[in-house]
């Protein structure tokens, strides 16, 4: 089916959409390269035959109304005409995932001094991170191609919705993960499939790993190797939720957390797209990245003024977003540029304060991924690069429980004590 070009590289030279049922990638026309334009046809490829540059999902988009979109079921399948799915994909066994609530954080706002503040919360998803969405798009894609084996390398909420989407239709479902990736998700993937593959080594390692398996083997499709282009597309239903709860319109500055930097791409396509329809106002708004400083190669970037992106070793606590050379970091970099954004980075210890600061003002237990993006727009605010009379959005990607050694030695009881009033009075609690 597939070919490794270089070490980071698949592209199909054979089989490609051939034999595909008609409609199977519903209004998607063909992968377009985002560097020449090339277009390919849809199947298990990411990389342009002409210049190796990234491909992603091109559509024919019918007209799209705001009462068809709202009289879709309560999940992400309520925008698949604007999506690389079949019309019938809710007739497939998948996880449902999306239309995840979209928060008015008025506490958090009142503490950082921002005028108007919403958390997009994608903790509550069937496995507990917005991962669930990027995974059912994948999935759809990986039947359509007839894959034997859906797969992925990880670092941990990945691992977690492929598993829990990979049981749900009945497919053999593979997963490699760092062998140090945190006990809790490594439980939370083990639960759902006996075969957990840990790796001595960083997601690059177990990336690069992944990318020679899908050269060698027929029939796996790997969620984020050689099906990237479908999977990716998943992340852009964040941005329709969003504007669709805003009233259908579009915030004026978003916060996103940037670990390979799809997620960040895939919103501003969303915000794009939905302009492009009609269905929200053309206005100009802002896009923020936010990365943990012990993996901020796109940060970096931003802050030297230059487009060249320098892998990096990652050594951070948040390990969702330790990806230390981005595919994505340089689309990342025009996105916030051109929008008048930034990119902006933080230490270990400000992503533990902003796990506490989300659960103290919102009650919102989030991962190191969250305390990441809510600790940087903190920092934001505090340099004046975030306008904070603007309405301003911030994505939560997980839950927190998945962990909880981030913050285990910061939080405990307050005292103990006898259980009497006077052992209670004297304790100083109040």
């Amino acid at each position: 089916m597939s070919t490794v070009l270089d070490e980071n590289t698949t592209a199909t030279t054979e089989g490609g959409g051939r034999g595909l049922r008609e409609g199977a990638f519903g209004n998607a026309r063909s992968l377009s390269c985002r560097e020449c334009g090339h277009e390919v046809e849809l199947g298990p490829s990411y990389a342009c035959p002409e210049c190796f540059g990234p491909l992603e999902v091109a559509y024919d988009f019918p007209a799209v109304t705001r009462e068809e979109i709202a009289a879709g079921p309560r999940n992400i399948w309520r925008y698949k005409a604007l999506l690389p799915v079949p019309d019938d994909i809710e007739q497939s066994p998948n996880t449902e995932p999306g239309f995840t609530r979209l928060l008015e954080a008025r506490n958090l706002a009142r503490e950082l001094g921002i005028d108007k503040l919403w958390v997009k919360d994608d903790s509550t998803n069937p496995t507990n991170s917005f991962k669930d969405r990027v995974v059912a798009c994948a999935l759809s894609a990986a039947r359509e191609l007839d894959a034997k084996v859906f797969a992925c390398p990880s670092t941990g909420n990945l691992a977690n919705a492929v598993a829990a989407a990979g049981a749900r239709a009945g497919i053999t479902t593979v997963v490699f993960i760092p062998s140090n990736l945190e006990k809790p998700k490594q439980v939370n993937s083990a639960v759902y499939t006996d075969r957990l593959v840990a790796v001595d080594g960083n997601y690059d390692d177990v990336n690069k790993l992944a990318s020679e398996i899908a050269g060698e083997e027929e029939g796996w499709a790997f969620v984020n190797v050689n099906v990237r282009p479908f999977y990716a597309e998943g992340s852009k239903t964040l941005g329709y939720e969003i504007a669709e709860q805003l009233g259908w319109r579009l915030p004026d500055q978003i916060v996103i957390p940037v670990a390979s930097g799809s997620q960040l791409t895939k919103v501003d396509k969303a915000f794009k797209e939905l302009i492009a329809l009609g269905l929200v106002e053309d206005k100009p708004y802002k896009v923020f990245g936010a990365q943990a400083t012990g993996c901020s190669p796109v940060s970096v970037a931003y802050k030297a003024g230059t487009d060249a992106i320098r892998p990096v070793k990652p050594d951070t606590i948040a390990k969702s977003l330790a990806i230390g050379n981005p595919a994505d970091g340089i689309y990342v970099l025009d996105i916030c540029r051109n929008s008048g954004g930034a990119v902006e980075d933080i230490s270990d210890d400000e992503v533990r304060e902003g796990i506490l600061l989300l659960a103290r003002t919102e009650g919102i237990f989030t991962e190191t991924a969250g305390g990441t993006t809510v600790g940087v727009l903190k920092k934001l605010v505090e340099t004046g690069q975030l306008d904070t009379s603007l309405e301003t959005v911030v994505i939560n990607t997980g839950m927190g429980l998945k962990t909880l050694d981030a913050v285990a030695d910061r939080v405990g009881p307050a005292a103990t004590i006898a259980p009497s009033y006077d052992a209670f009075v004297a304790s100083g609690v109040l």
